[in-house]
């Protein structure tokens, strides 16, 4: 027999002896004795040679490996108490576990103690044992029925979000209803509720106003009171995450907020017990606050919050009252009252619901037959919840005012409308005593009163005429055949009725009312007493008008540009306001803060326009350009009237100073006096006042140096003109060349 190297001689090897392992391939402290406990897993047999059959000890072929059984250890397995040592072989060298489990491998693995086992397990060993080490709670299986919610609500997102994105494109709130009908889930409401205010507060207003009627129309038909609930609740709880994509956050939920509760979808109760839930610093806190603070608590917050987005999908009054019309003259047809009562609920104007009540009441006095029904319509609106009771109040009682205009048409209006109110009052559903007194007597007007009644209704006929024409001129020739006397009581009743006209109107219009009263050359204080009297009747314009108090402040701040009142002339007005809470203190506080603005008077001109049109207002250059035009063109033999009619077409009264301070120039520079017979005669019409005389003369004064350089004695012949308007009382007293001087030597000009 061959050996080398302590191997045998591959010729002499039997086929199963291909995993023997030669000694020199093995670690030294890899072979044990057979006999040792500490290898009782494998048998290795001795090759036996083929000539002698000696076992050759130092060849070590594997020739079988048993797994251990997943039973208990055998009785001669070392992990057995039981199992007998071998001579020699000391206890306190044995290491046995003290754990009552076994070796097999730990779940997901192998190779457990005193093991290779794993692969070839077949037992489920997919089970968690809370006493093992590596136990993960995470790990425990949910039960079925809490995967099923989680798979929905994730498939309910999925569609939730694909109806909010069509319901922004088409508009169409009864497919939505459908959708969601059709998806089912209604626990799961809140999550839409969510989604659709979320989206909705990083687009325009448009999408605003839209989810604010979408969640106003689905209330209680589709979503559960509790669901809403639920949904501003987690909104306000996000508004830390929301505010990181969306900077104004704060204040767009605070506004949802506002108009939830306005709209009666949310209680007001919530935002107080919402508080209590949140940290103090977060800004869930600042959203309700704000909510409460700067929208529910403000004076004719649901007319405000209402018309923050456009206001249902943009209706103006006018399209209101034309709807409102319509509901009742189909209902007095038909007689349906849940159609009616739809019509009311789509009008989405609940502040608004008291003209329902005035053109109802006022429908049943014209059509008697209609009587009945139309009450019946009312009283169910109320108790249905339709229209409230403060509405209902404030209808009757705004017939109350009317009611001598309306003794026109229908000449027992009186008691036509006490009858009403009598038959109201038996059914329950008014208290006759909340109303304003009704006299079945109408009280003697005095001479004065019935002149002035009667100039009210030529007066608005007029307006509405130049509404229609633009004609001034015509105004002005109408209104000395109807106010022959220059009654300064009928001057501010015009005031008060044109500025009210206008309004209730567009942008067009408001613009030719300022302009017509820069026109009309009214004294100041006919002016001043038209506008108190607009304030006085704020609170009644305000219910047909929720922004009466920008509309006023404007016109206010208009006509102190146009210089038709003096500045000082708001603190007058101002003593007429009670309280500083009052619609007109806060007019009067609008109106100063607008003309208190950087280029007020420019401002304040184009916020309707300018010109008297919806187009644009003049451009600076292209006044100053046209103010030179009519300048030469007077000069060179121009009509003065014309020239006069050019300035008041200019619409810029506030601007008149480039006219003297240019007009001055030309003096100076030509040496013709016939542009100083020009602003003698602007003068004296009240065209140019004495303050954009002043102005005029201050500008040049500033520029006389720049002026002095074409023509050299310009100081003087300045020094001689303004003698000359001294003398004309162009100018106060107090105007001084000096100051002029010493505010340009010190670079304050």
């Amino acid at each position: 027999m061959d050996i080398s190297n302590d191997s045998i001689s591959s010729k002499h090897r039997k086929p199963h002896d291909s995993l023997s392992v030669s000694p020199s391939q093995t670690s030294p402290k890899s072979p044990k004795p057979s006999g040792s406990p500490r290898s009782p897993r494998f048998q290795v047999k001795h090759p036996q040679s083929p000539r002698d059959g000696c076992p050759k000890k130092d060849s070590f072929p594997v020739t079988s490996l048993k797994i251990s059984p997943k039973s208990p250890a055998s009785p001669t397995s070392p992990r057995s108490p039981n199992s007998p040592r071998l001579p020699g072989h000391s206890t306190k060298n044995e290491r046995q576990s003290r754990s009552p489990r076994d070796g097999r491998p730990k779940k997901g693995g192998c190779g457990g103690k005193g093991t290779w086992g794993g692969l070839l397990d077949t037992e489920d060993m997919d089970f968690l044992d809370p006493h093992d080490p590596n136990y993960d709670s995470t790990e425990e299986k949910e039960p079925p029925t809490e995967n099923k919610k989680k798979g929905e609500l994730e498939e309910y997102k999925r569609k939730a979000i694909i109806i909010v994105e069509e319901y922004f494109t088409t508009d169409d709130i009864f497919a939505v209803k459908n959708e969601l009908k059709l998806l089912g889930a209604p626990y799961f409401s809140y999550y839409f509720i969510k989604k659709l205010v979320s989206v909705s507060m990083d687009r325009h207003d448009k999408e605003k106003e839209m989810a604010a009627v979408l969640l106003s129309a689905l209330y209680a038909d589709t979503f559960d009171p509790s669901q809403v609930y639920k949904g501003f609740s987690k909104l306000v709880e996000s508004a830390d995450d929301l505010i990181v994509d969306i900077p104004d956050a704060v204040d767009v939920l605070a506004l949802f907020l506002a108009r939830a509760v306005v709209d009666d979808i949310l209680p007001p109760a919530f935002l107080k017990r919402q508080m209590a839930y949140l940290p103090k610093d977060s800004k869930g806190v600042e959203v309700l606050k704000k909510a409460e603070k700067n929208y529910l608590s403000a004076p004719l917050h649901a007319e405000i919050i209402e018309r923050r987005w456009g206001g249902s999908k943009n209706m103006t009054v006018d399209d209101v009252k034309a709807r409102i019309n319509n509901l009742l003259v189909e209902y007095v047809t038909s007689g349906d009252k849940k159609e009616a009562f739809r019509c009311i609920k789509d009008l989405k104007v609940p502040f608004y619901h008291h003209e329902i009540v005035k053109r109802a009441l006022i429908m049943a006095m014209e059509r008697r037959q209609a009587e009945g029904p139309l009450l019946d319509l009312l009283k169910e609106a109320g108790e249905e919840g339709f229209i409230n009771s403060s509405q209902t109040s404030k209808g009757f009682d705004r017939l109350i005012d009317t009611v001598d205009d309306l003794s026109l048409d229908i000449p027992n209006a009186r008691e036509i409308l006490q009858n009403l109110m009598s038959k109201a009052a038996s059914d329950g559903w008014i208290c006759v005593s909340s109303l304003k007194s009704l006299s079945l007597e109408p009280k003697k007007e005095s001479l004065e009163e019935s002149a002035a009644r009667n100039f009210k209704v030529k007066a608005q006929s007029i307006i509405q005429e130049y509404f229609l024409s633009g004609d001034i001129f015509e105004v002005i020739s109408c209104l000395e055949q109807e106010n022959k006397t220059c009654s300064p009581h009928l001057n501010a009743i015009f005031v008060k009725r044109l500025i009210t006209l206008a309004m209730d109107r567009k942008k067009r219009e408001k613009e030719m009312a300022s302009v017509l009263l820069s026109s009309l050359c009214f004294p100041a204080d006919d002016v001043v007493n038209g506008f108190v009297m607009l304030i006085e009747s704020a609170d009644d314009t305000a219910l047909d008008n929720p922004v009466v108090v920008e509309d006023l402040a404007m016109f206010l701040a208009r006509a102190v540009v146009d210089e038709v009142m003096a500045p000082q002339h708001l603190e007058e007005i101002g003593t007429q306001c009670v309280g500083p809470d009052s619609i007109g203190s806060k007019v009067l506080q609008m109106a100063k803060s607008l003309l208190k603005a950087r280029l007020s008077g420019e401002r304040i001109l184009r916020c309707w326009g300018g010109g008297g049109s919806s187009k644009s207002g003049w451009e600076i250059e292209d006044v100053k350009g046209k103010i030179i035009n009519l300048l030469e063109e007077y000069e060179s033999g121009g009509d003065i009237r014309e020239a006069c009619r050019c300035m008041k077409e200019l619409g810029m009264p506030f601007f008149h100073h480039e006219v003297v301070k240019k007009a001055l120039v030309k003096i100076i520079e030509k040496k013709n006096d016939r542009l100083w017979g020009l602003l003698k005669e602007c003068f004296e019409s009240g065209l140019i006042t004495m303050n954009q005389m002043m102005k005029g003369f201050g500008r040049l004064a500033e520029s006389l140096d720049d002026l002095a350089l074409d023509v050299p004695d310009a100081k003087k012949q300045f020094i001689h003109y303004v003698e000359l308007a001294k003398g004309s009382e162009w100018l106060d007293s107090s105007f001084s060349l000096s100051k002029f001087e010493h505010s340009t030597e010190n670079g304050t000009c």
